[in-house]
């Protein structure tokens, strides 16, 4: 469970986060919605540590973030997977090679045990057929043709896709998408939808996803939070905010639908 409580914090004079409180449950798919400067990705980065706050503080399984050492930070962030806007993939690198660079600047260098891990997480993401028992020819083809592309032979979806793959190495127990469906066309953005509702139930996750596609929310939330003004302007289901009937509200939604 991620806990923040009365989270502060401002850049100079400019306060971006104004008392925010929030509560993400065990296994639970939630996004953050808000005007652009909102605060939504000031807030992700508290709760990987990243930033710290001026007042309040982010508590996840029980532990103070703030309060651990470089080493246990470092521990902490294992559970956690982040996945960028833009994917934010390597050119230089292959897809293989993007995948298990963490478990390799961490000190795994075993490449049995590397091409495992990564046949696992890309599989799960569905850009492989059906490994079998035993191995079929037609996947060790599939494979050996992926693995070696470079970020540039890839689509729009098959980069998100590899990028969500990257999230998954070592299983971790919270997920963070950061705007995963921009710069997709409505039907991959649908499929990322799909992908990241199936991964929070399959691998019972806990994901935390900051979008501005409202389209997204309805398909992947459990529930939604609204920023604004610094401060958690509302919580509650899909359904909820859009029969909502707060002025602050409705004029957000208004304006997503005029755009």
């Amino acid at each position: 469970m991620i806990e923040i409580i009365g989270l502060h914090k401002s850049f100079g004079q400019k306060p971006v986060l104004n008392g925010v409180n929030l509560t993400i449950p065990t296994g639970e798919s939630k996004c953050i919605i808000g005007k652009s400067g909102c605060g939504k990705s000031v807030l992700i980065k508290h709760i990987v540590g990243l930033l710290a706050p001026d007042k309040g503080k982010v508590l996840v399984d029980g532990q103070n973030i703030e309060e651990l050492s470089k080493v246990d930070l470092f521990g902490f962030r294992q559970k956690i997977g982040f996945v960028f806007q833009g994917s934010a993939l390597f050119d230089s690198y292959n897809v293989f090679e993007n995948i298990v660079v963490g478990l390799y600047e961490h000190g795994l260098r075993n490449m049995k045990d590397l091409e495992e891990e990564a046949i696992r997480v890309i599989s799960s993401v569905g850009l492989l057929p059906e490994r079998g028992e035993p191995e079929t020819s037609e996947f060790k083809k599939e494979w050996q043709i992926l693995k070696n592309k470079k970020p540039s032979d890839l689509s729009g979806g098959m980069r998100k896709r590899v990028g969500v793959a990257r999230a998954l190495v070592g299983n971790p127990s919270y997920i963070l998408y950061d705007e995963p469906t921009t710069g997709l066309d409505p039907v991959t953005s649908e499929q990322i939808d799909k992908l990241i509702a199936e991964l929070t139930k399959k691998m019972n996750v806990t994901s935390l996803i900051i979008t501005h596609d409202m389209f997204s929310v309805l398909r992947i939330a459990h529930t939604v939070a609204m920023l604004d003004e610094g401060r958690v302007h509302f919580d509650g289901t899909p359904d909820e905010f859009y029969k909502s009937d707060d002025p602050v509200t409705k004029e957000f939604l208004e304006r997503y639908m005029k755009n």
